[in-house]
């Protein structure tokens, strides 16, 4: 399948209580979107398992120019999951290949504390995985995670994500050890 095929195109999933949007210069966000990325930075929980990278204005202008970049070549669909009702933030997720021949896509996930515990990282994850399987023939889509994130390792099980095991020493922060994390997949033709 060429890459042509294996594009992700901008696009907006609505899951009813929420909608997720593509995070990209056009993007605007109650309040701002820089601020809502600049405090999604400052959360500890995110800062933790996940650093953003936008803990300042100048940071957050550089990622959303990165997703917008990326869009446009269809190497990753980055959605900011916001709220249905009022359109301020949630949360993220985001699908990005790492094998575009292979049709092989990577998944990773942030809520903020107010989104937390409602099953929407979950809704979200489906929603998106989905999405590049029926529109960009992803046949494989990966899931990891710090070892030790147990909530993240209950959205992938409840996404559908399988464990396919222990990935050592497989992934490190800016400035920190490496991480060992678990790694969970679905394929395509796995039951939705």
């Amino acid at each position: 399948m060429s890459t042509d095929q294996r594009t992700f195109r901008r696009t907006v999933l609505d899951l009813g209580d929420a909608v997720l949007r593509p995070w990209d210069r056009a993007l605007d966000l109650p309040g701002g979107t820089v601020p809502a990325l600049v405090a999604a930075a400052a959360d500890p929980v995110i800062a933790h398992w996940n650093p953003l990278g936008t803990a300042d204005p100048p940071a957050a202008e550089s990622y959303l120019d990165r997703c917008d970049t990326a869009w446009t070549e269809g190497r990753t669909g980055a959605f900011a999951i916001t709220d249905a009702a009022d359109g301020t933030l949630c949360g993220n997720v985001a699908l990005f290949w790492r094998d575009r021949e292979d049709g092989l896509a990577m998944i990773g996930y942030w809520l903020l504390p107010a989104a937390r515990g409602r099953g929407l990282a979950t809704r979200a994850t489906v929603a998106v995985a989905r999405w590049g399987v029926e529109t960009a023939a992803a046949r494989r889509l990966e899931l990891a995670h710090a070892v030790g994130n147990d909530a993240s390792c209950h959205v992938a099980e409840r996404a559908g994500f399988r464990y396919e095991g222990t990935l050592r020493a497989s992934y490190r922060h800016p400035g920190r050890e490496y991480n060992d994390e678990h790694l969970h997949a679905r394929l395509a033709g796995d039951a939705w």
